[in-house]
């Protein structure tokens, strides 16, 4: 009786939908790795692994008593930073980054983790101190506890990751009831400091941000503000750019996408998997996986205004955030509308540690609808 209970009270439009984009996103993998030349069978057949550890780690975040634990939003603080610094001791090198730790046959990067975990720290911090909120001395003292992991991310160096943390961070200040005039002074600082970096990096000798970025990240910010300075380094957004138009209305099919099929799309399984989805099931299939991210993260909102406390809301609309921010800037990538962070597209791309991430943070929401549902209705959210 009680497991009944239990299954009628999950969210099963916002599982049916993720469940799509996951095996939706094996297929494209499978394409981008040339499963059907016999190539890169290992990492599609990991994908399905870890899509089903995702789904066991849902289940327990979505069973667990998470206002239990939330006690322990310090330790789980601490734990967060404690991980990001064995990066630096334990981690795995690769192309001039070290974001990856490997244990056994097993690797995972911290920084995906530290997503979630920052998620549900800073919800709980903010909730015990939401009177404060709009006091300078707590919001400098917020600033520096959210800006020690989000610097650890960026020496890593992992900058989409970063901005990631950067941006839960932002959203969450905002839901908890920041002045508006706070608002507007952050953006008199930041717009004419955002059109300074674009205008230095342009030059050419640059002031300062040559200074500031890691080599690879400047480079990629100037192949966006002026992609003839340097043809190489826009080459990655260029052949995404190719890919997508040429699928045109329908796509060319699976397995049939040209420059995906011949290597000439960078990442194609992880940071340019839009790219794939473009060439391969073209105008529609971007509109179809766009459509499916942007019900999850509506399903999201839905199930955040329907909590009464202010700990779970922000939890739900941390994950809201997430998703949507890693959407627009992994699209955004492949379209070239912004500069390449590579950043993953969430249940989509290759990678465990980012899928279990979003899978956890799902769970999360799902367990916060379903306290909801038993609490106010009995039955079920729109």
């Amino acid at each position: 009786m009680q497991s009944k209970k239990w299954l009628q009270n999950l969210d099963w439009y916002l599982i049916g939908a993720v469940c799509i984009l996951a095996v939706f996103g094996i297929i494209c993998i499978a394409s981008a790795l040339h499963f059907n030349l016999g190539e890169g069978t290992s990492e599609v057949y990991k994908q399905i692994v870890f899509f089903i550890i995702g789904l066991g780690l849902m289940v327990v975040a979505a069973n667990v008593d998470y206002e239990y634990f939330s006690q322990y939003y310090i330790p789980i603080y601490f734990i967060n930073i404690v991980l990001l610094l064995a990066v630096f001791v334990l981690g795995n090198e690769s192309n001039g980054a070290t974001r990856w730790i490997a244990i056994g046959p097993l690797t995972i990067q911290p920084s995906e983790f530290a997503k979630v975990m920052m998620i549900f720290f800073l919800a709980k911090f903010i909730s015990l101190h939401q009177s404060k909120m709009n006091r300078l001395d707590f919001f400098l003292k917020l600033c520096v506890i959210a800006g020690i992991p989000i610097l650890l991310v960026l020496k890593q160096p992992a900058l989409s990751a970063s901005l990631v943390l950067v941006a839960i961070f932002c959203i969450l200040v905002f839901v908890a009831g920041i002045d508006i005039i706070w608002v507007r002074n952050v953006a008199i600082v930041a717009v004419p400091l955002i059109a300074f970096i674009l205008f230095d990096v342009s030059r050419e000798n640059p002031l300062i941000m040559d200074k500031i970025f890691e080599p690879h990240q400047f480079n990629r910010i100037l192949s966006f503000v002026d992609p003839t300075a340097n043809p190489d380094l826009y080459y990655q957004t260029e052949k995404s750019i190719n890919a997508i138009g040429s699928g045109q209305l329908t796509g060319k099919g699976l397995f049939q996408g040209t420059l995906n099929q011949l290597s000439y799309l960078p990442e194609p399984h992880n940071d340019f998997i839009f790219s794939v989805i473009g060439e391969e099931f073209g105008f529609l299939g971007c509109i179809f996986t766009l459509g499916l991210l942007l019900f999850v993260v509506f399903r999201c909102i839905i199930i955040a205004l329907s909590t009464r406390d202010t700990f779970s809301q922000l939890i739900v609309v941390g994950v809201a955030g997430m998703f949507a921010f890693q959407t627009f800037v992994n699209a955004g990538v492949a379209t070239g509308i912004v500069p390449n962070t590579g950043m993953s597209l969430p249940f989509v791309s290759y990678g465990g540690s980012s899928m279990w991430t979003n899978m956890v943070a799902l769970g999360l929401v799902l367990n916060i609808r379903k306290k909801e549902t038993r609490s106010l209705f009995e039955g079920g959210l729109l």
